[in-house]
């Protein structure tokens, strides 16, 4: 028992730390990072990543589609799956300049972004706990306080959520981009999977500026929301409830 209210110590005075100093430092921190050069590019093209992918020269094959060959030529594409294209893009067994690389210049920046989705979840995870453990036992009446602490408890797992889809995100830009890249590499002569790329690339550094003012305004949010509600977080029901009857 002793060891449970050890427990309950610290996390009510970590998150009380959180709310009340964590929280506004973080906010102005995030709020800088926001006015660095890195993150304020105005023009897209100088976040661009070079592919070094060479478009192969043609090479003419012979007509399939005389004869006996066109013949055979159909059943082979009737067996294969219907009335698919016959045209199959390059086989790539190696990149020729070795390792395609990712955009450097994006690299850098979800490296910078990620620590701070990461601290978020884990300080929203933190206080949460500290409020469902200020819940007090279910009773009639007098639950004002009570439904302040579960909006504050939503709240916190809301931000935890939309903290989490950020990483989903970036994950899904890396195989977006992956799966362009080897496009590009099996059909190097289409133009448009090249620049898909560097769309998907400026579209990514767009939403990661967005995810940083949204990192600041969720800390800004839940900040002003406890500190606002701070006397009813703690103390739910009033002390003095018995004497209206």
């Amino acid at each position: 028992m002793s060891s449970l209210l050890k427990v309950d110590n610290e996390i009510k005075t970590k998150a009380e730390d959180l709310v009340a100093n964590f929280f506004p430092n973080k906010l102005l921190e995030l709020d800088h990072f926001l006015k660095d050069p890195i993150i304020n590019i105005t023009e897209l093209k100088e976040i661009h990543s070079e592919i070094n992918l060479t478009v192969p020269d043609p090479i003419l094959l012979s007509n399939l589609h005389d004869g006996l060959e066109a013949q055979n030529a159909k059943k082979r594409k009737l067996e294969d799956g219907g009335g698919e294209d016959m045209v199959t893009g390059t086989k790539v067994f190696v990149m020729p300049g070795g390792m395609m690389k990712s955009n450097a210049n994006l690299v850098d920046l979800i490296e910078k972004v990620k620590p701070e989705i990461r601290t978020l979840i884990e300080k929203c995870n933190t206080v949460k706990m500290w409020v469902q453990l200020l819940i007090p036992r279910i009773e009639d009446g007098n639950n004002f306080g009570v439904s302040i602490q579960e909006e504050t408890v939503a709240e916190l797992r809301t931000v935890e959520g939309e903290a989490a889809s950020y990483l989903d995100q970036i994950s899904r830009y890396y195989i977006t981009r992956a799966k362009l890249v080897s496009k590009i590499a099996k059909y190097p002569h289409v133009e448009d999977y090249r620049r898909t790329v560097t769309e998907i690339d400026e579209k990514e550094y767009i939403s990661l500026k967005i995810i940083v003012s949204e990192l600041r305004n969720q800390y800004v949010t839940l900040h002003d929301m406890i500190l606002k509600n701070i006397e009813k977080i703690k103390r739910p029901r009033s002390c003095n409830a018995d004497a209206l009857y």
